[in-house]
């Protein structure tokens, strides 16, 4: 209220000789009894309502007449507004004490509140911690039966999911009693089947190439889209104006990682990024970051002469171009018709000028462009597709065994047919680059193994600073220890497609036959048979007591002479399986060595009486 402010102001202002004057007024003058002051108050109050009311005194006329009144002699009007003024105090002191409980009162609740939310935490953490730490069980079959004649929960998979992953990373500490890690494994394969729509196959061999740890991470990253990128035609511009261009057109992108010189992520755009005046001109190809790999290992060189066998859509052999700036010639190869339209398209939109498209089915080539006549060879081979699920989802029910052994099959054949291509000779080339878009190791691992084996090449590094090293060895197959050179690349690690590269490089162009590689391999066998006889015939005093342990160069003249042309035919072999050497039985070996013995005395004896 406006008298309030007014009166709590004069009291505010109102000093010591203020005081004293009041002293002496209430001497002089008579006290007045209790109706006279409630009379005052009476009229104090029904001033103020009038003036809160009707709103006649304003800021001025109410300062003057704080001045009137303090400095007047009148008593009654000294003793009015001093009255007022306590009781304004007052109320203002009353106020202000419930303003503070009030104050209080909330402080107290929000702490009250708090306490009780961080002791609900508290108990939520301690219920937590004892539910993970609660003994998970598998179900049992009838509980899998009910869960089979039932929708699939599928929250209670994902949990059941998880709970496998945690009891097989810990295997020892948090396995149920009586079961096997087996019963945990087949389990987690259902349930991956059931929860991500994977087929038994798939489930199996991605069980086996990665830890349960690992494995989700896989599968999780196969269900997102991998980032757009795009190459830079160095042909035709450079990468940091074809990122200014495109970052005006509302396009939000950075350079793809250090290992690339052209490449570009492409986060967001405003634009059709496949259909944009640059694109139309050729400046930039749409292509995944684990194709520039296979181009980037191949390293070609200006003025040579290289093929690319599975060529379409055109990405890699446009790279090739690039980086030969339209020198030598390269030779596309697409064996499939309806897909030449898009390599001849892009070939042309790219301004390619080095390069001959040609229909042949690969394993053909060596005939039609022949024998070592080729500096460098990229074979980008046809295989399953299990490392671009994520682009491709039908991989998950499609594939079987009997398929992908069909793949390796083709891929053997491919790559025998790349080598005879290359020149062995060539003095700037000699080099194959192997590579799928797969992560079995039987399209991988186990091709470039046969491909040592039959061709007399070597593996040499990729030039890849990152990726890792191929398997040399997996379950029961044992592969040569070079594959080490390979590199694998998977989503979850690298942010890119599942990818294999392989580079060869070609030492011989005599291709090595049949009888050879059999002999070598069949010496290779003798080799070992001979040093385990040595070791398990070994006496005390180092020496070999087995007879036959110093004829191992006979026994490989023998097995040479097996494969030898007769009646000028060649025998196969296998024909004549090798016999397996009979190893001595234990009495046999102390016989001998008693023998030994006996005659080094006898030897002692003699030299002694001597």
């Amino acid at each position: 209220m406006p008298a309030a402010k007014f009166n709590k102001k004069k009291a505010v202002k109102r000093d010591d000789p203020q005081s004293k004057r009041k002293k002496k007024d209430e001497l002089f003058t008579p006290k007045r009894g209790k109706k006279e002051e409630e009379n005052d108050s009476d009229l104090s109050d029904a001033l103020d309502e009038e003036e809160v009311e009707d709103g006649m005194l304003d800021g001025d006329e109410q300062g003057s007449g704080s001045e009137v009144s303090s400095d007047g002699d009148d008593p009654l009007a000294d003793d009015f507004f001093h009255g007022s003024d306590e009781e304004n105090v007052s109320r203002s002191v009353s106020g202000s004490d419930s303003d503070e409980s009030d104050i209080e009162e909330k402080s107290r609740a929000i702490d009250e509140e708090r306490a009780r939310e961080e002791k609900d935490a508290a108990d939520e953490m301690q219920l937590n911690i004892k539910e993970e730490s609660d003994e998970f069980r598998l179900p049992s079959k009838e509980e899998l039966e009910e869960e089979a004649l039932r929708p699939p929960d599928i929250s209670n998979l994902q949990r059941r999911i998880r709970e496998i992953v945690r009891v097989l990373s810990n295997f020892k500490a948090l396995r149920q009693e009586g079961a096997t890690r087996k019963d945990y494994v087949e389990q987690l394969k259902k349930d991956i089947g059931s929860y991500y729509g994977y087929n038994e196959f798939l489930t199996g061999v991605l069980v086996e190439l990665f830890p349960v740890v690992e494995l989700m991470e896989l599968i999780e990253a196969f269900e997102k889209p991998r980032p757009i990128c795009l190459r830079t035609n160095t042909l035709k511009t450079r990468r940091r104006d074809l990122a200014d261009v495109l970052i005006n057109r509302g396009v939000n992108l950075d350079p793809l990682s250090k290992w690339s010189k052209v490449g570009l992520v492409v986060y967001d755009s405003q634009v059709p990024i496949g259909a944009t005046p640059e694109y139309m001109a050729g400046f930039y190809m749409l292509q995944g970051a684990s194709s520039f790999l296979p181009v980037m290992a191949l390293a070609p060189r200006e003025k040579e002469r290289i093929v690319d066998m599975a060529a379409a859509p055109g990405g890699k052999t446009t790279y090739i171009a690039a980086l030969m700036k339209n020198s030598g010639i390269i030779f596309a190869n697409e064996m499939k018709v309806p897909r030449l339209k898009s390599l001849t398209a892009n070939l042309h939109r790219m301004g390619v000028t080095n390069t001959v498209v040609c229909n042949y089915d690969g394993k053909e080539l060596p005939k039609v462009l022949g024998m070592n006549t080729a500096d460098r060879v990229l074979l980008d081979a046809p295989c399953s597709g299990s490392g671009v699920i994520s682009k491709d989802e039908s991989v998950k029910t499609s594939k079987s065994l009997e398929e992908i052994q069909k793949c390796a099959q083709l891929q053997k054949q491919l790559i025998l047919a790349a080598i005879d291509m290359v020149d062995a000779n060539s003095k700037s080339g000699g080099y194959i680059v192997y590579s799928t878009c797969s992560i079995m190791v039987d399209e991988n691992e186990a091709v470039v193994d046969y491909a040592l084996k039959k061709r007399n090449v070597k593996l040499v590094p990729c030039g890849l600073d990152f990726g890792r090293p191929g398997f040399i060895r997996f379950r029961e197959k044992r592969f040569h220890p070079s594959l080490e050179k390979t590199r694998r690349f998977y989503p979850h690690v690298h942010n890119m497609d599942g990818f294999f590269v392989a580079k060869l490089k070609k030492m011989s162009n005599k291709i090595p036959t049949a009888q050879s590689s059999e002999a070598l391999e069949e010496e290779a066998v003798e080799e070992e048979d001979i040093e385990t006889e040595k070791s398990s015939n070994e006496t005390n005093d180092g020496e070999c007591l087995h007879p036959q342990a110093n004829d191992g160069k006979k026994r490989k003249k023998v097995v040479s002479e097996k494969h030898e042309v007769e009646n000028g035919e060649e025998s196969k072999p296998g024909v004549e399986k090798r016999k397996k050497r009979k190893f001595p039985s234990r009495e046999e070996i102390s016989k001998a060595r008693e023998e030994k013995r006996q005659a080094l005395r006898e030897k002692k004896a003699g030299g002694s009486k001597k």
